[in-house]
């Protein structure tokens, strides 16, 4: 028999417990940083201070797409790094043909201090710099490129419509606090007067 299941004191639950229960385990890919998230959703938290059981929902959601953003910059740097070899032999070619090209690129790929000091000394005698390599690096993948921009574009679409729907849902919470604050003190003001009105009458 499970005991106490249904009484726990949530205060007493770790933020952390208490959100992988709410809300799953964070998400993330291969490579990330679940104490970076961990600090992303802390400090994202402190700024809003979510006020109830959507606001926590909605900050969450925040969260997510900001580190969505950041994870789709952080994979276009990577994608171009990873494809400057491919950028760098095409650029080599046309200085030095097709079975050089290629042999330098890999050398260069490998990082091998030889093959870098090559190629570093080709392109200067052609007037060129790693700057031209990654104009052609971004030319090959462009549209690669294109696609994570609009996808970085979505969720910072999503994540100001997840703000404003908080800033909504707060102004709609406050007036409804102050409908109920009027309407209390109008109930209180007819309690006091309704003696004074009486003994006026008598």
């Amino acid at each position: 028999m499970v005991r106490g299941s249904g009484s726990k004191n949530t205060a007493l639950v770790p933020d952390r417990t208490r959100r992988l229960t709410l809300f799953g385990p964070p998400p993330l890919i291969e490579g990330e940083n679940a104490a970076a998230y961990d600090t992303l959703l802390k400090r994202v938290s402190a700024t809003v201070k979510p006020k109830d059981i959507l606001e926590e929902i909605w900050v969450r959601d925040v969260v997510d797409l900001v580190w969505e953003a950041l994870r789709w910059r952080r994979l276009k740097s990577n994608l171009l790094a990873a494809s400057t070899h491919a950028g760098l032999e095409k650029v080599l070619m046309s200085l030095c043909g097709y079975n050089e090209a290629d042999r330098l690129a890999k050398s260069w790929a490998r990082n091998e201090a030889a093959g870098r000091k090559e190629v570093k000394q080709l392109l200067a005698s052609a007037g060129l710099s790693m700057d031209a390599v990654m104009a052609q690096t971004l030319s090959l993948k462009i549209n690669d490129i294109e696609r994570i921009d609009r996808m970085v574009m979505a969720a910072e679409v999503r994540r100001d419509a997840t703000l404003r729907e908080i800033e909504r849902h707060r102004s709609t919470l406050g007036q409804a606090l102050r409908r109920a604050t009027e309407q209390v003190e109008e109930g209180e003001f007819e309690e006091v007067d309704a003696p004074k009105l009486a003994a006026s009458l008598s």
